[in-house]
């Protein structure tokens, strides 16, 4: 009986699930990410109209496009994240910020980095011989 309903809820959640699939998924061509009018502005922090800086990047093998990011502390901060080739983890280390970055999905999250610092961004998921190379620079500045 209790495998029974196993797999009952399994088939149940598996339909459910491939007929309602995640919400705001953004697809992107991979050979396609820099011609792409999304990530014209790969690595130029770009205020929005509600005051949110969006900054662009690129996972690939084995870097990340921009080497180094400038921001100003205090406001938020939207990446916009995408990978050419294979699977990247991108973290900035010492923060919460963390995401991964799947070829063909654009991946996005919001965070607000309060004090001014030199942040390490790592690559945590192995994506090849050089992934121990992998890193960029998120710079905090002081706001303007």
């Amino acid at each position: 009986v209790i495998i029974a309903m196993f797999i009952t809820v399994i088939g149940m959640t598996t339909v459910a699930y491939g007929l309602h699939p995640p919400r705001h998924v953004e697809t992107i061509e991979p050979s396609r990410v820099f011609s792409d009018s999304r990530f014209s502005k790969v690595g130029q922090p770009v205020e929005m109209a509600d005051g949110t800086i969006e900054v662009q990047m690129v996972g690939l093998m084995f870097a990340f496009a921009p080497a180094e990011v400038r921001v100003p502390a205090g406001r938020p901060i939207r990446f916009r994240l995408t990978s050419t080739d294979v699977t990247h983890g991108f973290l900035i280390a010492g923060t919460n910020a963390n995401t991964m970055l799947v070829p063909g999905y654009i991946s996005q999250f919001t965070t607000v980095f309060d004090k001014p610092g030199d942040y390490l961004i790592v690559c945590h998921e192995f994506c090849g011989n050089g992934h121990h190379v992998m890193s960029g620079r998120l710079i905090v500045e002081e706001p303007k």
